[in-house]
């Protein structure tokens, strides 16, 4: 909600002065605690709002890919990975078809393979609360932020209204030259600021195995099944997630029809070494779900304000690539908004212009990669008519040849290769090859008809 509080401010303002800070950001999760610890350690004055400081229990954002952990190298909280039972990852394992493809982590310019890591969302997230806690500059607040204040005449965002969690009858204003929200997938303020509407094509229905010894260890494991993709990786010594996409509508959890729908659709599709945790997996435990959205990326427009992270841009989690693009995200609004080049974050018509740069170069540095990849394989992978099937069939093809066909889309995928033509070059070539198989496999009386295939 949006309320102006223009009046009441020029009674109030000048007694709240000593409180105010150049920064307010509204989210304490993994992009919301980047945030607040990046410009708290570059010196501003940063009031951190929280709804809830306990530990959060989500059943993704659990795979941070080397993208998002050379981000966090140039945050300084790579030690917020330490002490969580958080687990390497090498690259993938793809199967399909009583196949599967090994597609490993390109390496890096010294000859290391490039490494990500998987854990525990929730120990992820307070570590990096803890880290934050330790800025001096940074204030946290634990309460939930109502509202959202702006000035009638120039429309522009003053700060915000707070209820502090331990007293719900108490409203604070907290009153800064700036204010990011970062309030996640569910954002309440996006409606407010951002036009686009949030699409959400299929769920994602998630569980754990107890010690599941799977096929190739350290390593992502996507199966591609009759309807859509299935993901398995592991979260601690312990702990695998699996993560099972479902197209449509949700099969009703209470009743036990979706319970009865992934034993019948999806068990008989995965390795059998894992069929066996995997079935005791669903028999024992609650079925969680989480929608899959998709929100393409805006411009921020209103001055005093940013939004950033899902509550911004969002692309299906079968890539990994949220907390990624989340910090590569904040890496680049980090140096546009640093003291040389935005001393005083009260001139708003500067960050403006700082935004429309930020919403370019955040392309061009990591995101539009890790969107698009994100969209298209998951089109790909969730194949419902022949035109998409044909690519499917391609893409695993593509892999099988190995090399660059390899090296290069998981570079894209893991966020260390972020050229946009990079991603056509591959697109096409697939496409290609799609085409090439068209006419290999059908023979002469097919190629009138495989001519229109091909077009399609």
């Amino acid at each position: 909600m949006v309320r102006d509080y223009s009046s009441e401010i020029l009674i109030t303002k000048s007694s709240d002065l000593a409180q105010e800070y150049e920064l307010i950001v509204v989210g304490a999760g993994i992009v919301g605690c980047a945030t607040a610890f990046a410009f708290g350690k570059q010196g501003r004055r940063v009031l951190l709002i929280e709804r809830d400081m306990s530990e959060p229990d989500r059943i993704v954002g659990e795979l941070l890919q080397p993208g998002g952990v050379l981000a966090l190298e140039k945050l300084g909280l790579t030690n917020c990975l330490d002490d969580i039972d958080s687990t390497p990852c090498h690259g993938y394992q793809v199967f399909y078809n009583g196949e599967s493809v090994h597609i490993p982590y390109p390496k890096n310019d010294k000859g290391t393979p490039y490494r990500g890591r998987s854990f525990h969302h929730g120990r992820f997230v307070m570590n990096l609360r803890r880290a934050v806690a330790k800025v001096p500059n940074v204030t946290i607040c634990e309460g939930t932020a109502n509202e959202i204040i702006r000035c009638s005449i120039s429309k522009h965002v003053l700060g915000v209204v707070c209820t502090p969690k331990d007293n719900s009858e108490i409203f604070r204003r907290f009153f800064a030259p700036l204010t990011i929200v970062v309030d996640g997938c569910f954002s309440k303020f996006r409606k407010d600021f951002i036009p686009k509407e949030v699409q959400v094509k299929s769920n994602f229905v998630g569980f754990i195995m107890k010690d599941c010894a799977l096929p190739c260890q350290y390593h992502g494991h996507v199966i591609l099944g009759k309807t859509a993709p299935i993901l398995m990786y592991q979260i601690g010594t312990h702990e695998t997630r699996v993560l099972v996409d479902i197209p449509g509508k949700l099969p009703s959890n209470g009743t036990g029809a979706l319970k009865e729908y992934i034993e019948r659709e999806i068990l008989p599709g995965i390795p059998k070494s894992v069929q066996q945790p995997f079935y005791e997996a669903i028999q024992h435990q609650r079925l969680r779900s989480m929608p899959n959205s998709f929100l393409p990326p805006s411009t921020n427009t209103t001055e005093g304000l940013i939004m950033l992270g899902d509550a911004m841009n969002m692309r299906h989690p079968l890539t990994g690539g949220g907390m990624t693009v989340g910090f590569n995200d904040v890496v680049v609004l980090l140096e546009l908004l640093s003291h040389e080049h935005v001393p005083d974050f009260s001139d708003t018509k500067l960050i403006l212009k700082k935004m429309e740069i930020f919403h370019w170069k955040r392309k061009f540095y990591c995101s539009s990669v890790i969107n698009v990849l994100a969209q298209a394989l998951y089109a790909l992978f969730s194949a419902n008519d022949q035109n998409l099937y044909v690519l499917r069939e391609a893409c695993f093809e593509y892999f099988k040849i190995g090399g660059i066909c390899i090296d290069h889309p998981c570079g894209m995928l893991a966020g260390v290769f972020t050229n946009p033509f990079l991603l056509i070059t591959h697109f096409f070539a697939v496409a290609i090859l799609g085409i090439w198989r068209l006419f290999v496999d059908g023979g002469t009386m097919q190629i009138p008809k495989n001519v229109v295939k091909s077009t399609m």
